[in-house]
């Protein structure tokens, strides 16, 4: 029977995900030639060739692909062991890592994190603010148990690393100057605001969310200043140099003179959700943790 060995098989399937020896070396604090050398083992150990070259690199091989098949297996009901270890515990101690975006730090973490300590004082939250996208990758490496995301960056439902637990719908409304002609139109559409100078930023989801619900407005917006952080954003928008869609859970950030008008039919919203690493959902610390986010969430207002 072959040799099956986790670490090693982590080993690959990092690769597969990152592509390069050199990029998985830097995600795992391996050396290159540390990582050649793990799997070189690994592949006389199952008596079968993972890698072949590829130009410069190298690239896995189909009966690398047929490994990682079954080890995804593996890996999840070793998620699952882990649960049932964490169970001893009842959920009333532990650790839960979340690594989320911007807003939904303040909008739906914080809330859960108060209702935790009041219900749960022994179980210890710790929070790391993470870009949409980032925050699965940081998933993924174990850096974190638990990733607030947007479906739009969320991997494949059949990914099978990943369970993915819907929380809100958040719509977006458009903000403009408390002077601008258009604040008090009644009826006021995204198309509407189609010849006005845009503010969002330069790359990334926000932009990309940004561009793609002017689009389908039927418009493509005139970027006039780039900015990643809503501060920022709507300091723009209060001077007059520009309009921008803003999240409704970026409430808190909102200026006197800004005024944020709820878009009649063709309002854009986003789709936010929690993510596991499958088969670690059941564990109980994680489990109460996902309740608390899905209470928040519940509570605010419907979009």
């Amino acid at each position: 029977m072959s040799e099956w060995d986790i670490k090693k098989l982590h080993i690959l399937r990092t690769l597969r995900e990152q592509g390069t020896v050199t990029a998985t070396a830097e995600v795992l604090l391996m050396t290159p030639s540390a990582v050649s050398q793990q799997l070189s083992n690994l592949a006389k150990q199952l008596g079968v060739p993972l890698l072949e070259a590829h130009g410069r690199r190298v690239r896995l091989t189909d009966a690398a692909h047929l490994v990682l098949r079954h080890a995804e297996v593996v890996f999840a009901q070793l998620e699952r062991a882990d649960a049932e270890l964490a169970g001893y515990l009842k959920g009333e101690a532990g650790e839960v890592r979340i690594g989320a975006f911007s807003t939904a730090v303040p909008a739906l973490v914080v809330p859960a994190v108060k209702q935790l300590r009041r219900s749960h004082p022994a179980l210890e939250v710790r929070v790391r603010e993470a870009e949409a996208a980032e925050a699965y990758e940081l998933l993924s490496a174990g850096s974190v148990d638990l990733a607030l995301s947007l479906a739009a960056h969320a991997p494949s439902a059949r990914d099978p690393k990943f369970a993915l637990v819907p929380l809100l719908t958040d719509p977006l409304d458009v903000a403009l100057p408390a002077g601008h002609p258009l604040a008090a139109e009644p009826g006021l559409r995204l198309a509407d605001l189609a010849h006005e100078p845009w503010i969002y930023g330069g790359s990334g989801p926000w932009s990309q969310i940004t561009t793609a619900a002017c689009e389908a407005a039927g418009f493509v917006p005139e970027q006039a200043h780039s900015a990643a952080g809503w501060t920022a954003i709507l300091a723009m928008v209060e001077a007059g140099m520009g309009v921008a869609l803003v999240p409704r859970m970026a409430a808190a950030d909102r200026r006197a003179g800004v005024v944020t008008r709820i878009l009649s039919a063709d309002q854009p919203r986003r789709h936010v959700v929690a993510a596991v690493r499958r088969g670690a959902e059941d564990g109980p610390a994680l489990a109460r943790v996902l309740a608390a986010l899905r209470e928040v969430a519940k509570v605010r207002p419907a979009g």
